[in-house]
C-alpha cells in the first residue's frame, strides 16, 4: 500500500492526526500537568493541616502521614471532580478557564498567566447602527 492518498510520492504525511498533539491521560481523567497541580494542592492541604495536628499530639510523624493521605484524597476527589467539569470541552478550557477566572478575580495576576489578551467584558455589544 505504497501508494496510499495519506503520503505524498516524498514519503511525508499529508495529514495529522488530531490526536498526536493530545497528553494522555495518566490517573482519573487527569493529564500529567493535571495531576501534577491536584498532587501540589493537595500536599500543601496536608502540609497545612499536618502541622498543627503534629504540635497537638506530640509527633512529628503525623506531618508526611497527613500529607500522603491528602494527596490520595486529593487525587481520588480532585480528579474526579475535574473529570465531570471537563467532559465534553476542548482540551485547553481548563487552562482558559482558570486564566480567566484569575484575571477577573485578582487583575494584579492578569499579566503573569496571559489572562490581559482574554475578553473579560460582559454585557450588550453593538455595532452602533440605529434603526431608521
Amino acid at each position: 500500500m505504497s501508494g496510499s492518498q495519506d503520503s505524498l510520492h516524498d514519503g511525508t504525511v499529508t495529514f495529522l492526526p488530531h490526536r498526536l498533539n493530545r497528553q494522555p491521560v495518566v490517573v482519573r481523567g487527569l493529564t500529567a500537568d493535571e495531576l501534577w497541580v491536584c498532587v501540589g494542592l493537595s500536599a500543601t492541604v496536608g502540609l497545612m493541616l499536618g502541622i498543627p495536628l503534629a504540635w497537638l499530639a506530640s509527633t512529628l510523624a503525623m506531618v508526611p502521614t497527613l500529607i500522603v493521605a491528602a494527596i490520595g484524597m486529593g487525587v481520588f476527589v480532585g480528579g474526579g471532580a475535574l473529570r465531570r467539569h471537563k467532559r465534553g470541552r476542548p482540551d485547553t478550557w481548563l487552562y482558559r478557564h482558570l486564566q480567566w477566572w484569575i484575571a477577573l478575580r485578582h487583575p494584579a495576576l492578569a499579566p503573569y498567566t496571559g489572562g490581559r489578551s482574554l475578553v473579560t467584558r460582559s454585557g450588550y455589544w453593538t455595532a452602533r447602527r440605529s434603526a431608521p
